[in-house]
């Protein structure tokens, strides 16, 4: 099969289009037909190295976490899904690999595609709708009433979270340019800074939940716009000691995540808030719950660009340059 893999770990480096062989099948997994593939600065990240001590992989390594496409093998163990059903997920961690004509897939990670979505708006949906259900519903349980600042709403993660905290029944503030104004307020933001002209931390001030997805430098500032008892949850890091646990990470890199968060869990902690570190998890049990959202016309998928499989690098580097509107997609067949 075709594939694009990761020879070694380097920054703003090509992926290699090389000839694989067609993954071996699991008892409890699927072999999916790749119509379509989304991808994510987690794609990026991964090429550059910089989740080699959270995620060992074995190079060559063939990328992409997000696949929408119909199954063609099921193995003997799989009772959900049959031959001929159009699927999507967000495959494991250490079973990546979309970015290719197959790809295997545990059933416990898969659910039926929505039916009215297409195979390329469905790819754009797994990493970033399990990431803001996993931090929305999940780690902060969300709920009617409360306010919620999501950054980067114009983004895969924001487009998606924005219109799950409204279905939640929070209020939403985003940051965004104002070119994208129009578009966040579209999808239900009811309070938008422009990151170029204002400081969110002087414009937000007692909020229940933040949703991190940028710097240090942000996440810091996001500490004083929340009220007491609040939650910061943030998806750009630092890991704090829960997700070592979690992760079954060895204990030196226990050990380096403790570190790394000591700085803000103690900041937080002075102004009487929680942080925590989240990397989402494949779940196809929550994708079934966000398609009957997707299907009761509750989330949209905003997708920026869909390039053919081909021109992977070339929409790889258009996600890293920061300026996507919602999602970015190969097709693949």
């Amino acid at each position: 099969m075709k594939a694009f893999v990761v020879d070694r770990y380097q920054k703003q480096a090509s992926l290699r289009l090389a000839d694989m062989p067609t993954p071996e099948l699991r008892e409890d997994e699927v072999l999916v037909e790749v119509h379509a593939a989304s991808l994510n600065l987690l794609d990026a990240k991964i090429r550059s190295g910089e989740f080699k001590l959270i995620l060992p992989y074995r190079l060559p390594l063939v990328l992409g976490h997000d696949v929408a496409g119909v199954v063609v093998q099921a193995g003997p163990r799989v009772r959900g899904f049959k031959v001929g059903d159009e699927v999507y997920a967000r495959v494991d961690d250490f079973r990546i690999g979309t970015f290719a004509e197959f790809v295997p897939v545990k059933e416990a990670s898969l659910a039926l595609k929505p039916k009215n979505l297409t195979m390329e708006e469905a790819a754009s949906i797994p990493l970033v709708g399990l990431t803001a259900w996993q931090a929305l519903v999940e780690k902060a349980g969300l709920k009617k009433g409360q306010r919620v600042f999501i950054q980067a709403g114009s983004g895969g993660v924001g487009t998606f979270a924005i219109q799950l905290a409204k279905h939640l029944g929070a209020s939403v503030a985003t940051t965004t340019s104002a070119a994208n104004a129009a578009l966040v307020k579209g999808l239900g933001a009811d309070v938008v800074v422009d990151y170029r002209t204002q400081d969110f931390e002087t414009a937000l001030q007692g909020y229940d939940v933040v949703l991190n997805s940028q710097d240090g430098k942000t996440l810091d500032k996001s500490l004083r716009v929340l009220k007491g008892g609040g939650k910061l949850i943030s998806i750009s890091g630092p890991p704090d000691p829960d997700f070592g646990r979690d992760i079954g990470a060895p204990g030196f890199v226990r050990l380096v995540m403790r570190l790394l968060s000591s700085g803000i869990r103690r900041r937080a902690r002075s102004r009487g808030v929680d942080y925590g570190f989240l990397f989402m998890k494949a779940s196809g049990a929550q994708l079934q719950q966000i398609t009957r959202l997707i299907e009761a016309g509750v989330i949209r998928p905003v997708i920026d660009k869909v390039f053919p499989f081909e021109a992977t690098n070339e929409a790889l580097a258009y996600v890293e340059a920061g300026r996507a509107k919602g999602k970015v997609v190969v097709r693949v067949k």
